[in-house]
């Protein structure tokens, strides 16, 4: 069956250019100028598949068109559009349900890679529906085919999770590379105590994104060369109840949101934000805090140099039972989990401050 694409947007010329070229790759293209009349054609037109909507529009914008859609049926593809890109913005679009958000001016080969694969990901949702009604006369014959495609699901899950973690470092250039670093190491202390694929797959997510409350931080504060005052320290300490709230309300995250939110919490019960002690502090956030404190003393910051390993050691045998669990540090030590986030410009520097960020 042929695809049929409502294009939304207040601009006559950008309707006609991606009209054309979505046109020209086989799909049938409908246009409207602004929400209210895309949200006609949305509830009245027979097999719409997808929606590329500007944000920026009279009447009704991008994103009360996005919420009334989902609403009304949340399988359906929205591609977002804008040329005032914020990070919030696009935070916000993929909280309510939007499968991809494009910078204008549009790459066109982007928007027709970017349609092919929502539409791709619809077909499969489809194909999952379908086999989950007839699964007990499928089972056999489909579950090669219905493991592939929770595969190709999965993966896409995680490339949303990577996308939002590559948002947190376009905000902080200093820490490019953290999440995913951190996200290995994690995984490599998980493995060692033994946790489930499904555990791992939780903590794998929850270490990617537990900075994603760092959205909410300010650029100066974030990229100040030198020391914070106690006004600024206790601003960026708000970034894991912020990450939290980013996240609460979607299925998906439930589950790794209080890694995010205690993974500054220490040992003693002297961090942040609840004050937790010892196992009361989720075993998954006592992972993340040490190897993003590992992480930080490791990496370049604007108001430091990169400390060598043998001081790192030090201030860990320092946090031990303080700071950190220590098994979970010894595990970390022991079994050098460190050389896995493959940081290996280590050199001299100052003095940390690795429990700020």
């Amino acid at each position: 069956m042929e695809h049929r694409i409502l294009i939304v947007d207040d601009e006559e010329m950008i309707c006609s250019i991606l009209n054309r070229r979505l046109t020209q790759e086989g799909y049938s293209c409908v246009t409207a100028h602004n929400g209210k009349e895309a949200l006609h054609h949305f509830l009245f037109m027979d097999h719409l598949s997808l929606i590329a909507s500007d944000i920026k529009m009279p009447e009704m914008d991008g994103m009360e068109l996005l919420k009334q859609v989902k609403a009304v049926d949340p399988g359906m593809m929205v591609i977002m559009m804008t040329g005032y890109p914020e990070i919030d913005m696009a935070v916000e679009a993929m909280r309510m349900g939007a499968n991809d958000f494009l910078i204008k001016p549009v790459d066109l080969d982007l928007l027709v890679l970017s349609v092919k694969r929502a539409l791709e990901k619809k077909k499969l949702e489809k194909e999952i529906e379908t086999y989950h009604q007839h699964l007990e006369s499928l089972v056999e014959k489909r579950t090669s085919k219905l493991q592939e495609a929770y595969q190709v699901l999965k993966k896409a899950h995680f490339d949303s999770v990577n996308a939002l973690a590559g948002a947190i470092e376009a905000k902080d250039p200093y820490t490019r590379g953290h999440s995913d670093r951190v996200r290995k190491m994690s995984l490599n202390i998980g493995r060692r105590l033994d946790f489930s694929q499904e555990r791992l797959e939780n903590l794998e997510y929850g270490a990617l994104l537990h900075d994603i409350g760092k959205i909410g931080i300010k650029d100066e504060i974030l990229q100040k060369e030198g020391l914070l005052n106690s006004q600024e320290y206790q601003h960026i300490q708000e970034h894991p109840l912020i990450g939290a709230k980013i996240l609460e309300g979607i299925d998906f995250f439930k589950e790794k949101i209080p890694m995010i939110r205690n993974h500054h919490e220490h040992f003693d019960g002297s961090g942040y934000p609840d004050g937790l002690v010892g196992e009361a502090i989720p075993i998954e956030a006592r992972i993340i805090a040490v190897s993003d404190a590992y992480d930080a003393m490791t990496s370049m910051r604007p108001h430091r140099r990169v400390l060598p390993l043998q001081e790192v050691l030090l201030q860990f045998e320092m946090g031990k039972a303080t700071q950190f669990d220590p098994d979970i540090l010894e595990i970390f030590l022991s079994e050098k989990i460190y050389r896995s986030s493959e940081t290996d410009h280590l050199f001299e520097g100052f003095s940390p401050r690795f429990d700020e960020k």
